[in-house]
């Protein structure tokens, strides 16, 4: 497996323990959490924890959410990447689920795309998945624009923990 991707601004690699504060500094903050569900972190053990179970994630699945680090100053500024997902969701399960959070001042600058179009194509041409997934609060505008930039389509809405979600599906167009 890789272990780091570079795009034109981002630097996309595997978490390391340090990156804890910076994890810390994402899931603290309310408002990343507004459509996912979670409540924010209250103490930096919980962002090693969650950094502790990636790793393994890695281990287990050969896939993982990994950093992203600014380039220019080497500065953690969330995360991306693919996540093989074993749980059944929207009637599907083992499929890879594309995702992303970010510190919220950097939302809006197209990290995310950046960084989703290339965790594509590395999912599509290096590990030769045969489709993508996501999915989204049927209220969150700005994922679902993400994830339609990246070229997944809408396929349908079902019901998570009773708040309505968005599914979506891009296959790879060399299988």
């Amino acid at each position: 497996m890789k272990t780091s991707i570079e795009t034109e601004r981002l630097l996309l690699r595997e978490f390391l323990t340090t990156d804890d504060e910076g994890m810390f500094k994402l899931d603290s903050n309310p408002n990343v959490h507004r459509y996912v569900g979670n409540k924010p972190v209250t103490h930096i053990d919980e962002s090693r924890a969650y950094i502790k179970n990636v790793l393994q994630q890695y281990q287990d699945n050969g896939t993982g959410r990994w950093a992203v680090v600014l380039k220019e100053t080497n500065t953690f500024i969330g995360w991306s990447g693919i996540k093989f997902i074993t749980d059944m969701i929207n009637n599907h399960q083992n499929f890879y689920e594309i995702g992303y959070r970010f510190i919220e001042e950097y939302w809006g600058k197209g990290y995310a795309t950046e960084a989703g179009k290339a965790f594509i194509d590395y999912a599509f041409n290096e590990m030769k998945v045969d489709a993508i997934y996501a999915y989204a609060d049927a209220g969150n505008s700005g994922s679902r624009s993400i994830l339609e930039k990246l070229g997944l389509q809408y396929t349908n809405s079902f019901m998570l923990d009773g708040d309505e979600e968005v599914w979506y599906k891009l296959k790879n167009p060399n299988l």
